[in-house]
């Protein structure tokens, strides 16, 4: 805008760090709040592909990334079946003629140990063990009442809280988590040296990927079909891992072998959401998981909100407010929508059963950078 904006950013997940950055640097006064009493986050890793190393560049974040991650060679995802026998490798697109690496594994708690020193360079505190307990639009703001009792006025409420999000119902009553029929085992383990490949095993309607997240870590997730979405209990989450992926040989086999009651495993039910337009209503406006959700298939979750921040305070230069978000809706929307719709089919195709790789193989590299070449003509016209 013109002017100087009062912005409460709720939530401080990627999209919200990255939101209170983007915000505060284009000259808005932020205030953020995040629900957690204490900032922790889940210890498995995150993929950040070109496009998020693009908007954490813009972000100031992109070096202390770089040195705390784990930089995969020439951007290269091999693909194994189930037995640990090639079926491909795939390279991923680099930015700014190699200048920015394809793809970066890091610990998700390292990133945010990273937005939250910019948070700090930037000004931004974070108010935590706080949330929204009431809103209400007048004539000239928001009037928000928060957890701790404070009642404040701000131009504009961001809501950045994921894909539980309160303020999704706000703005767009009736709408719906909608479960994808996967869900996704996660653990944590010790590096193996040689071991510096993103890695995609393929089996009988499960996928089990390995990705390096520093110098001395990696991460493993596998993908199976659950479509009755079966609760776990906790205790029992290493065991059923084991099983789950139990068909799993080649590089996996030794990481599963591992997994016991002291491995850091993690289970998730993939949900998504997906939201039409508008993603705002009046001075409230939705963006990342809460607004758009998505499978993991694509490694996409965390760029899509990376850009959504930026897009933000980029919209908000203009003088008119409501014309300012929906010219971001308009913006993010088709992108967004495009790399949920590809994750799902990913996923689907990765549940299916096969004998023979040889047409994935054959269209693999062209696959790849079909999606990144549409995501590119997707965004023209938008200020990333």
């Amino acid at each position: 805008m013109s002017r100087r904006l009062d912005i409460l950013v709720s939530g401080a997940g990627i999209a919200g760090c990255a939101a209170a950055i983007a915000l505060a640097e284009a000259g808005h006064d932020v205030r953020l709040v995040e629900r957690q009493e204490e900032w922790a986050f889940a210890s498995s890793g995150i993929f950040l592909y070109a496009n998020a190393l693009v908007s954490l560049e813009a972000l100031g974040a992109l070096d202390p990334v770089l040195a705390a991650g784990f930089v995969v060679p020439e951007g290269r995802n091999l693909y194994l079946d189930h037995l640990g026998d090639p079926i491909v490798t795939t390279y991923y697109p680099t930015a700014d003629d190699g200048r920015i690496p394809a793809v970066v594994g890091i610990k998700r708690a390292e990133l945010h140990r990273i937005l939250a020193d910019r948070l700090a360079e930037v000004g931004v505190d974070v108010e935590l063990g706080t949330t929204i307990a009431d809103l209400a639009e007048e004539a000239q703001g928001v009037r928000v009442v928060t957890s701790d009792g404070r009642v404040c006025s701000h131009d504009l409420v961001v809501s950045c809280e994921g894909l539980r999000s309160p303020l999704r119902q706000y703005v767009a009553p009736g709408s719906e988590v909608r479960y994808s029929g996967f869900g996704i085992w996660r653990s944590v383990h010790e590096r193996p040296r040689d071991l510096t490949d993103k890695i995609m095993q393929m089996g009988a309607g499960t996928r089990l990927g390995i990705m390096p997240i520093s110098e001395d870590r990696l991460y493993t997730f596998g993908t199976v079909v659950d479509p009755d979405k079966t609760w776990h209990q906790r205790a029992d989450w290493p065991r059923l891992m084991r099983e789950a992926l139990a068909e799993h040989q080649g590089p996996a086999r030794p990481l599963l072998d591992e997994v016991d009651d002291a491995t850091d495993v993690l289970y998730t039910a993939v949900e998504e959401v997906a939201l039409p337009l508008p993603w705002h209503r009046g001075r409230v406006v939705l963006i990342g998981d809460a607004a758009h959700a998505s499978t993991p298939f694509m490694g996409q979750g965390g760029a899509m909100a990376l850009e959504d921040a930026l897009v933000l305070a980029q919209s908000l230069e203009g003088d008119d407010l409501e014309q300012a978000l929906t010219r971001f809706g308009e913006l993010r929307h088709p992108v967004c929508t495009y790399a949920q719709d590809v994750s799902r089919r990913v996923g689907e195709a990765g549940a299916r059963v096969r004998d023979d790789f040889a047409e994935f193989a054959a269209g693999a590299q062209a696959a790849v950078d079909g999606f990144y070449a549409e995501l590119d003509r997707l965004r023209t016209g938008s200020v990333v």
